[in-house]
């Protein structure tokens, strides 16, 4: 079974997208090495349809390798979930249009490895709370934004256990966590 593993920058406070660019005053060179090894650790992508509109303007253009990633990313298999989406030009991208839920279970059930996400809170928040997501590895940043997307929403209770932790020179702090099959109730 393949895992589904969503990986995030984060604010202190839980925000995951706020308007202004917030993460790259602590971008360091183990930072970048940490993401790289994060895209390159993946054999799949999952992503929504703003997080994929957002690569697939990019990193098809990216045709000397840059970051050490473009390549991988420009050819590995990826999936889109979008149910407005008419067409995915990206190469060697699927669009999920309905049963999300199961077909990215079935995703799961295929041989192969990791599948990674990243951004696409609405997408993650759904995969939450259906019990989808195996590990999360998020990247926190020493900064409170107090406004902005939060990546855990009102709605998801997600019991996790700590499985590795790491501090960056620029004070950004990895957490990956493993996600406990039960849900807490009220």
């Amino acid at each position: 079974m393949r895992k589904l593993i969503a990986w995030e920058f984060l604010s202190l406070d839980g925000i995951m997208e706020a308007p202004e660019n917030w993460v790259s005053p602590f971008q360091s060179e183990d930072v970048a090495e940490f993401v790289r090894a994060q895209n390159l650790a993946s054999e799949a992508l999952l992503l929504g349809r703003v997080t994929y509109e957002t690569f697939a303007a990019f990193w098809p253009s990216q045709t000397h390798n840059e970051f050490g990633i473009a390549d991988k990313l420009n050819s590995m298999p990826k999936f889109v979930v979008s149910s407005t989406l008419d067409q995915a030009d990206w190469h060697n991208t699927t669009i999920i249009r309905r049963d999300v839920l199961e077909e990215i279970a079935r995703l799961k059930q295929q041989p192969g490895g990791a599948i990674g996400i990243t951004g696409s809170a609405t997408l993650i928040q759904a995969l939450m709370k259906a019990n989808l997501i195996d590990e999360f590895r998020l990247l926190v940043h020493p900064i409170v934004l107090g406004n902005g997307k939060y990546l855990f929403g009102d709605e998801n209770s997600t019991p996790l256990r700590l499985l590795q932790k790491k501090t960056f020179s620029s004070g950004v702090v990895a957490l990956s966590y493993t996600t406990l099959k039960f849900r807490l109730v009220a």
